[in-house]
């Protein structure tokens, strides 16, 4: 069956409110399926496409959209002036290719920005913003590419044909396909068991180390990379040697997004509204669940994390940002409240020096920052793009220096670079907060 385009999965479920409690006990529940061998890894097919059900009916360009879940307080009660933070953003250059393409994805690497327009990837050189290597050119059968990460020299790219791609760049900034996730030899290694096979839907097996979807989200954290798709699966891969290490049926719905923290700790996002934990402990082969995040009212889009992994930020078709915290010496979890202000659905987050950035289908970049006792401003509000911006990335300009370089990617095929400065003041914040917040 024909793959969806990942237009159509962007706002994925439907509407129906959680009845659950916005604080979640870690325990230790065992995992629904974790396996190298396990027959449900990946249990879905094509035609179990998030494109099946809908936000309401509502698409990206529409000026409608849900609820922001009025029941989760604001956050973001904090404006910069009453902070005395001084904030400037500009545009300091554009991108429009002449066919007008959407941008899928954006990764920097050292001095390199790579953007994913449908199948092509496009290097860039980050301070002069020319053009040094197109890759993945001749195989429009891969379909678009929805994330690209790097890991022991390697670049991997993640495609809407179930396949992950590994690449090397050459002594002449030339990208080199390597080989394709699952590689042959781990393939060979396992084509002969039975056991090693998982029905996918009817009558179709596989090998439980093949996504049978469109690889949607990558993360990697020390050696591995984990890999989500929209065939409701989360599998862990070892960049040394490639070979697949674990698969695990992680949601109900197809999976969105993936995040990873410096602990290891794994967060999943899915069209089923749910955020789900998993972790490795000492005690275990692999991967066990540990927690499901249960707030949103529609598919999760996008998941970000703080850089010592306490906060968690997931963005969703509700147009709300929860903000997740650690309590208890991180006994449990719990939604503290939400960042509000995009007008549409929450596409794409990513956190960098103590800024979150989300990009929404209301064709803006929200610039926000934790200021006190978890409060959030948001310091700026970034126009441009004429069509949702489906995806960001962003480089701290120098430890201390407050300069941030931002680049977003919209469906209008247009990647826009910015320069955003954020000048903190000396005195110390007001002793009572409250008397600065603004009037809801």
């Amino acid at each position: 069956m024909r793959l969806r385009s990942w237009l159509s999965s962007t706002c994925s479920t439907t509407c129906a409110t959680s009845p659950h409690d916005s604080t979640i006990i870690f325990s230790n529940k065992p995992p629904e399926t974790s396996s190298s061998s396990d027959s449900s890894g990946s249990a879905a097919s094509s035609s179990a496409s998030p494109a099946e059900t809908s936000c309401g009916g509502s698409t990206l360009h529409s000026s409608l959209s849900l609820l922001s879940l009025p029941s989760i307080p604001s956050l973001h009660n904090l404006l910069p002036e009453i902070l005395e933070l001084s904030v400037s953003h500009v545009c300091v250059t554009s991108l429009k290719p002449l066919v007008k393409v959407p941008i899928t994805c954006l990764a920097v690497h050292g001095y390199f920005v790579y953007a994913a327009s449908v199948n092509e990837i496009s290097v860039y050189d980050r301070e002069t913003w020319t053009l040094r290597d197109t890759f993945n050119i001749q195989d429009s059968s891969s379909g678009s590419v929805k994330a690209v990460s790097f890991c022991d020299g390697k670049v991997f790219t993640a495609h809407q044909d179930c396949k992950i791609r590994v690449w090397q760049m050459t002594e002449t900034k030339r990208h080199k396909l390597l080989t394709t996730l699952p590689t042959v030899n781990d393939r060979l290694r396992r084509f002969i068991l039975p056991k090693n096979y998982v029905n996918v839907r009817r009558h179709v097996r596989r090998l439980w180390i093949e996504h049978a979807d469109a690889v949607t989200g990558q993360a990697v954290n020390k050696g591995l990379i984990y890999s989500v798709s929209w065939d409701k699966s989360l599998k862990v891969w070892r960049a040394s040697d490639l070979r697949c290490l674990e698969s695990v049926k992680a949601h109900e719905d197809a999976v969105n997004t993936v995040a990873v923290s410096i602990d290891g700790t794994v967060y999943t996002g899915s069209a089923d509204k749910r955020i789900r934990v998993w972790a490795k402990p000492s005690s275990e082969k692999r991967h066990v669940l540990i927690a499901t995040l249960e707030k949103h009212k529609s598919a999760v889009n996008a998941l970000a994390l703080s850089d010592d992994g306490s906060v968690l930020f997931s963005g969703s078709c509700d147009r709300s940002i929860l903000v997740w915290e650690r309590e208890d010496s991180a006994n449990y979890m719990a939604v503290t409240g939400a960042l509000r202000g995009h007008k549409n659905a929450i596409l794409c987050l990513i956190n960098v020096s103590e800024l979150l950035l989300s990009g929404s289908a209301d064709r803006t970049v929200r610039i926000w920052q934790r200021v006190q006792e978890g409060r959030y401003c948001c310091l700026a509000v970034l126009e441009g793009h004429q069509k949702p911006v489906k995806s960001l990335t962003a480089v701290a300009e120098g430890e201390s220096s407050g300069v941030v370089s931002v680049i977003s990617g919209g469906l209008d095929g247009e990647i826009r670079v910015w320069r955003v400065s954020v000048s903190k003041s000396d005195r110390p914040f007001p002793s009572n907060p409250l008397k600065m917040e603004i009037a809801k």
